[in-house]
């Protein structure tokens, strides 16, 4: 489970995300940058926030992982996004999170072993909070994971690849809401040795591609 807080963000998340995004690659400025959803992984350390935003830009949609951390990430100043101040955690360092080591565990971890997304727990509220965007890992692995090395991302084409030792992750950064998902296209993925990462939110009517992972 992921715990959040009722809290006051300066700047908000948008704010973060809406001046990250026209630095990268894969960004076509079409419109102002909207939120549509997000969706968490849960560090199991408890220290490290791992969030990714869903967000549509003229009739385009990106998909755009962050990490909170309370202190700076070695050797990622090329990756942060920018610091915020947090009225119940205090300052934080976000990342883009494909830079970030506990990220990529989390991810590559999720799509393996057929992970959905982490229960979201506010504080003060006694029921979990449904999150806006659903996700699921293809993957049946009941072991564990390899051990990941990840090296520094390389992002082109509308993708984000993360070689990380024995696995090849890839990141959709811009997102294809037309492309088929259907049972025979991810059973032909994973005669390829391609395990994916689904996603949804409301108003999808079939689940979108967010990621995948190979084994190098």
């Amino acid at each position: 489970m992921a715990i959040i807080h009722k809290a006051t963000l300066s700047p908000s998340k948008l704010e973060l995300i809406a001046d990250y995004l026209p630095k990268q690659p894969w960004f076509i400025q079409d419109g102002t940058p909207e939120l549509i959803g997000a969706y968490r992984f849960d560090d199991p350390a408890g220290q490290v926030g791992l969030e990714t935003h869903v967000v549509t830009a003229g009739e385009r949609f990106y998909q755009v992982p962050l990490t909170y951390r309370g202190y700076e990430l070695a050797g990622a100043e090329e990756w942060l996004v920018g610091t915020m101040d947090h009225s119940v955690l205090g300052k934080r360092w976000v990342y883009d999170a494909c830079a970030d080591p506990i990220y990529v565990k989390a991810l590559a971890t999720a799509i393996l072993t057929g992970q959905k997304e982490a229960e979201l727990i506010v504080d003060g509220e006694p029921e979990p909070r449904p999150s806006t965007v659903t996700v699921k890992g293809s993957g049946t692995l009941d072991g564990g994971v390899p051990a990941l090395s990840a090296s520094a991302p390389v992002s082109g084409s509308g993708v984000t690849i993360i070689d990380a030792g024995e696995l090849r992750l890839k990141v959709a950064r811009v997102l294809d809401v037309a492309a088929d998902t259907s049972a025979g296209t991810a059973a032909a993925q994973e005669l390829h040795g391609e395990l994916i990462l689904n996603g949804q939110w409301a108003g999808l009517e079939e689940p979108v591609e967010l990621a995948s992972v190979v084994r190098n």
